[in-house]
């Protein structure tokens, strides 16, 4: 990896080999921006505090060997990223005002793929995870992990299940409380209903009585303007001597009809007289249609008025502002929709107390499965921490789990017993330590030390390394509290690790180190910063005096150097 202005790191590179790696210096050296920065490489969350001060952003760029075929190799390509010789070239930006960039064998690509490559390349094992490891919550998932599929099938189904009862009993306890809201809801529906019903409103009906009203209202204007309107087109019967404009257009007509014959122009224009003719003709005849068939009706005025009034109530009622009679009946459709799942409560209660009553049985019983499928992989599981810790100088200490349900009248039945479930199913997983012959077994919280604690939990971690198909594994600073026999016991347990994989830890004790293939140290230069060369793999005389350093504090102490030589040659004659 390229490191460059992340903390207190200003330019460093970090070559990790195969093997075991051990990352060491001073506190405040700047060994944790070594994991913060494979975080980043892995899609970790992007942190603007991380940009050393006065640096626009920092950068991470890392070279990755994936094998061929690999799930990471294929999903990479897909993503259109290319591998350089079989290896995976990542580069993270993180700028100080908090944007991030994320590029994948010379693609730019989102940062949750990285963190989706991140489950098939490195797991990564720190204190947070010792810390998260004491609730119980987190016992149970490590639990779940190690079994693998023999949980994590019936626990999907459970968790299937589990979701429908939650809807379906939420619906129901809907219902059932809210039953005088929606028996009221109902009568005030029914008598809108019947409102509308009685009023018998169509589809723009409003519209035409309008249009109705204005004609019956004006019908002497009306009458009177058609009638003139005639008179003048068709002459008055009254008035022989009146002119009207269909005899002066026949008149018109007459005169180029006559000499139409000899100019084609004038023809065209005694044709077009014609049709004008024609349409005075029509007009005028439609005219006397429309006189006759007005009717000054009173009475149908009156009617009109008092079909609109009721029209009106009904719009203000069940329509907003400016809305007219098809708002009305489209509020009608809705409202006779819901009033039919109102009164279909009583059924739709009995339908959800049936699937309710249904489901809570199915879950008793994959709520059963699961506690089998624990207790089976919890005997497998304790043994093997067990066995680990027996190397990790713990040899009379003895892990075990603690499945166990609590009863509730409200729950499901599981093994003859009517206990609480969540999400997860209906076990309770505690893990326990009984850290010598005849200590009863303890939460681990409770019953070890800070010490045991750390080995217990490196012991559930190197489990799960052997467990998870991954090619690397972190583990910052898990030897925390360890000292003595024991860090010789962490040491050796991880380099025995890492001869299967590639095992990378930061550490500040000399007997884990001393157990590394190769040390790389992480100093500071004289202005507090860590440059490129900052970053450098010690070897014979100078590994030697870390050690003393990181034994005694004084690097030309002789009694630090010859314990120091001592670690160096216990570890090399147990390779």
């Amino acid at each position: 990896m390229r490191i460059r202005s992340l903390g207190v790191i200003d330019d460093a590179v970090v070559e990790l080999s195969p093997g075991f790696t051990a990352v060491t210096g001073e506190t405040g050296a700047g060994k944790t921006m070594v994991v913060t920065s494979l975080g980043l490489l892995l899609g970790g969350r992007a942190d603007p505090a991380l940009v050393r001060i006065g640096s626009e952003k920092a950068v991470v760029e890392g070279r990755v060997a994936v094998p061929a075929g690999a799930s990471a190799a294929v999903r990479a390509e897909e993503a259109g990223a290319e591998l350089d010789d079989g290896a995976l070239l990542i580069s993270r930006t993180v700028s100080a005002e908090g944007r991030s960039r994320a590029h994948l064998g010379g693609r730019s690509v989102p940062v949750g793929l990285l963190a989706e490559l991140a489950d098939d390349l490195v797991a990564v094992h720190g204190q947070t995870d010792q810390q998260g490891l004491l609730k119980l919550s987190r016992q149970r998932q490590a639990l779940d992990r190690y079994a693998g599929d023999r949980v994590a099938v019936p626990l999907a189904k459970y968790g299937e299940a589990y979701r429908r009862l939650r809807a379906v009993a939420t619906e129901l306890e809907e219902i059932v409380t809210r039953a005088r809201e929606r028996a009221q809801e109902a009568d005030l529906l029914r008598y809108g209903l019947d409102e509308i019903a009685a009023v018998e409103p169509r589809a723009g009906e409003d519209a035409e009585l309008a249009e109705e009203a204005e004609r019956l209202g004006h019908a002497e204007a009306l009458s009177s303007a058609a009638t003139a309107a005639h008179s003048a087109l068709a002459g008055n019967p009254e008035d022989p001597e009146g002119i009207d404009a269909t005899t002066l257009v026949a008149g018109a007509h007459r005169a180029l009809e006559a000499v139409r014959s000899h100019d084609p122009a004038l023809a065209a224009l005694a044709d077009r007289i014609g049709e004008v003719g024609i349409l005075l003709g029509d007009v005028a005849g439609e005219l006397a249609g429309y006189a006759d068939d007005l009717d000054a009706d009173p009475l149908r005025l009156a009617a009109v008025e008092e079909r609109r009034a009721a029209l009106t109530a009904l719009t203000r009622k069940y329509g907003a502002p400016g809305d007219g009679i098809d708002a009305v009946l489209a509020w009608a459709e809705q409202g006779a929709a819901r009033l039919t799942e109102l009164d279909g409560d009583d059924e739709r209660i009995g339908e959800l107390t049936a699937e309710r009553d249904a489901l809570r049985v199915e879950l008793g019983g994959l709520a059963q499965a699961l506690t089998d499928a624990r207790t089976e992989a919890a005997e497998r599981f304790a043994a093997a921490v067990t066995a680990e810790l027996g190397s990790l100088a713990m040899p009379h200490a003895r892990v075990s789990f603690a499945i166990r349900q609590t009863e509730d009248p409200e729950g499901v039945e599981v093994g003859g017993r009517t206990v609480a479930y969540g999400p997860a199913g209906a076990d309770e997983v505690e893990l326990l330590l009984a850290p010598h012959p005849g200590a009863p077994p303890r939460p681990i919280a409770k019953g070890a030390s800070g010490g045991e604690l750390s080995r217990v939990m490196l012991a559930v971690e190197v489990v799960f390394a052997g467990t998870d198909p991954v090619p690397t594994y972190l583990f910052d600073e898990v030897d925390a509290g360890v000292g003595g026999k024991a860090a010789v016991e962490i040491g050796r347990r991880l380099a025995k690790l890492a001869k299967s994989a590639q095992v990378v830890v930061v550490t500040h004790l000399p007997q884990v180190a001393a157990f590394a293939d190769r040390q790389l140290l992480v100093e500071k230069t004289n202005d507090g910063s860590v440059t490129r060369s900052g970053v450098k793999v010690l070897e014979g005389e100078e590994r030697v005096r870390e050690l003393s350093r990181m034994l005694a504090g004084q690097e030309d102490s002789e009694t630090a150097r010859a314990h120091a030589e001592e670690l160096l040659a216990t570890a090399r004659a147990d390779r």
